[in-house]
Parts: C-alpha cells; sequence; structure tokens
C-alpha cells in the first residue's frame, strides 16, 4: 500500500486526485486549513474506499504550516511515495490593484511551499529509489498574465528543471497546468465566471485521470486537454510583444471579473 500527499485536498483538483487515488487504494494524507472539512472527507474516502486518510491541517502561507507538511513528507519512517501539491489560490485585481501582502501570500503558497515541499519529499524519495511529484501550475504559466501567471511559470521550470536533476533516481516530477476548472478557486477569490465560455471549462476528475496517466509516462510537463494544448501551441509562436496585448483583452473578455 502506498501514500499519497494532497495539498489543498478539500475541493477542487485536490479533492479529485484524493477521490482517483484512493479509488485506486492509495492511503492518503489531506492537507488543507480546515480541519472540519477534512475530518469529513477522511471519513468519507476511508468508509467509501477502505483505505487509512490521515488529516494534517496546515496553512501554506505560514512558515508553520510549510513546516509541518515538510516534516510530513520527509518522514523515513512513514514514507510519503506521492506528493500533489496543489493548494493555491487566486487575487482578484490587476497589478498594483492587489495589496502587497496578497502577492506576497501567493508567492509563499505557489513558490516557497512547492519549493520546500518538493524538496524535503524528492530528498526522502530519492534515498528509496521511487517516488512521484505532482507540482499543480496552470495553462497562465505560458502568457504574461500577472503574479498568478508569474509564480505558475516559475513552478513549471523549478519542476523541469528538478526532474532534469532527478533522472535516473527512480523519482519523477511533473508540473501540472489545467485550464478553467469547475472548482471553488474563483468563487474564493471574489470573482465571477459567467463570462468564460463553456467550451472552455474542463472536468476536475477527467484532468486528474490524464494528469496521473502523464506521470506514469514519465512526463515532466502535462497540459490534461487536447483543446488547451492547441491553444499554448498557437501561444508558442506568437510573438512576445503581441501576446502581451492579446491576453490582457482576453482576460478582461473572458477572465474572471
Amino acid at each position: 500500500m502506498t501514500t499519497a500527499l494532497i495539498t489543498g485536498s478539500t475541493a477542487g483538483i485536490g479533492a479529485a486526485f484524493a477521490r482517483r487515488l484512493a479509488a485506486d487504494g492509495h492511503d492518503l494524507v489531506l492537507v488543507a486549513r480546515d480541519t472540519g472539512r477534512l475530518r469529513e472527507q477522511a471519513t468519507e474516502l476511508h468508509d467509501r474506499h477502505g483505505i487509512e486518510a490521515e488529516v494534517l491541517t496546515a496553512d501554506l502561507s505560514e512558515d508553520k504550516g510549510i513546516e509541518a507538511v515538510a516534516e510530513r513528507v520527509g518522514d523515513r519512517r512513514d514514507p510519503v511515495d506521492l506528493l500533489v501539491n496543489n493548494a493555491g489560490f487566486g487575487n482578484k485585481g490587476r497589478y498594483l490593484e492587489v495589496s502587497m501582502a496578497d502577492e506576497l501570500k501567493m508567492l509563499k503558497v505557489h513558490c516557497e511551499a512547492v519549493l520546500r515541499l518538493t524538496s524535503a519529499a524528492a530528498e526522502a524519495m530519492r534515498e528509496r529509489g521511487r517516488g512521484g511529484v505532482v507540482n499543480v501550475a496552470s495553462v497562465a504559466a505560458f502568457v504574461p498574465r500577472g503574479t498568478y501567471g508569474a509564480s505558475k511559470a516559475w513552478v513549471v521550470q523549478f519542476t523541469q528543471g528538478a526532474a532534469r536533476d532527478l533522472a535516473g533516481s527512480g523519482v519523477r516530477l511533473m508540473a501540472l497546468c489545467p485550464g478553467f476548472v469547475r472548482t471553488e478557486f474563483h468563487q474564493r477569490a471574489g470573482m465571477g465566471t459567467d463570462n468564460i465560455p463553456g467550451w472552455m471549462w474542463l472536468d476536475a476528475d477527467k484532468l486528474v485521470a490524464a494528469a496521473l496517466a502523464d506521470l506514469a509516462r514519465g512526463r515532466t510537463l502535462s497540459i490534461p486537454d487536447p483543446r488547451y494544448k492547441a491553444l499554448m501551441g498557437l501561444v508558442k509562436v506568437t510573438p512576445r510583444g503581441l501576446l502581451g496585448g492579446i491576453t490582457s483583452k482576453t482576460g478582461r473578455k473572458y477572465g474572471p471579473r
């Protein structure tokens, strides 16, 4: 029996990972800020799938929370075989409309926490000669869209670089880059979604299935939908200056408001 640790496990993509991994027979360590929701989730997954589900309450915008999770993923006596760094959030507003405190909090969760947790997990996994890390980024990583996109671009570059450095060690690292997914993400940020076309929305469970298949194939980057793969292909061949104008206009038209 293997164990997977998922941050931000109680909703959205994190909850979809928890459902799929539990159904596949993995024990879980569920990480989020709300102890009550974590306990409900753990009980449901245990009762439905017969797996063990450990609860770890932690706020990854604080050092104490990061340290608690890093200690758990680095535990050699009770090892974590798969780490899913999924915790994240969005800020409503353009650059200079968002407070510096909120910008720095985003970097703490999206970048520092991912770095520290990946490093703690990968070190223990390398000693055992096996393990995997999925760092949830976004297709926003590939376009100039403020601090959120910049932080997710960091996740992609860090993950792929670390994957190269660990090649041959038995440790697999992959950056997962979804598009719009129906979760609590936009609601928590106070963002409306009525202006987003229906074709742009992805199903969280299908996304997770595709991501785990890509991880099994040894890919270091997963864009788990043909529609977004096509869009990112266009992004690659669009001049950077033109791309900035297009993404700004598109963000105002289709992005969260």
